[in-house]
């Protein structure tokens, strides 16, 4: 059987500079810590998707570039995964806009890995998360969203956004999909 694979997404110490965010922080971490323990428990694949870009942001999105806006800066505090999360010698995938698969080798991975499913978890819900949900549809990819392992600095756009994402993907809180899978 194919297992399935777990996409981290954006967990960066430059993601969490919003107030909304850090409130949401400690209880996102420990959410996630308790989906990556089965993950791995369950012997998921997992990979860690990371927004980075060069300190002249020549590899940065239009509005980083016009707003000079330095953030996920590669090398840099910013740029490297939350420490309170437990990352182990997984494999990182980065991209430079916000879907994990856009110019990035996550679909060639994926192809090779083969699979049962996807699972999202990370920031930001209505940008990174969204994104990488609809190209995954478009791939062909089924995919489970963990809605108590996503967020986004703005309730309402979260909101909206997992709505609109129920049409194309399962969103589900981790207890029920951790009894879900259990079940088989």
């Amino acid at each position: 059987m194919n297992k399935p694979a777990l996409l981290i997404i954006d967990m960066l110490n430059d993601s969490f500079l919003s107030e909304q965010l850090i409130a949401k922080r400690a209880e996102l971490c420990d959410s996630i810590n308790k989906l990556l323990h089965f993950a791995r428990e369950n012997q998921f694949h997992i990979l860690w998707v990371r927004q980075e870009f060069k300190a002249d942001l020549s590899d940065a999105f239009l509005e980083m570039r016009d707003e000079n806006i330095n953030m996920y800066i590669e090398g840099t505090f910013g740029s490297k995964i939350l420490e309170e999360l437990q990352q182990m010698d997984e494999r990182e995938i980065i991209k430079k806009r916000y879907s994990a698969f856009f110019h990035t080798e996550l679909d060639d991975l994926l192809k090779e890995l083969n699979p049962s499913f996807l699972v999202l978890a990370g920031v930001n819900t209505h940008a990174c998360i969204r994104t990488a949900a609809i190209d995954a549809y478009q791939l062909d990819y089924r995919v489970q969203i963990i809605s108590d392992c996503v967020a986004s600095p703005d309730q309402r756009h979260h909101d909206v956004t997992l709505d609109y994402l129920e049409r194309i993907s399962k969103v589900v809180k981790l207890d029920k999909f951790k009894e879900e899978f259990n079940a088989g």
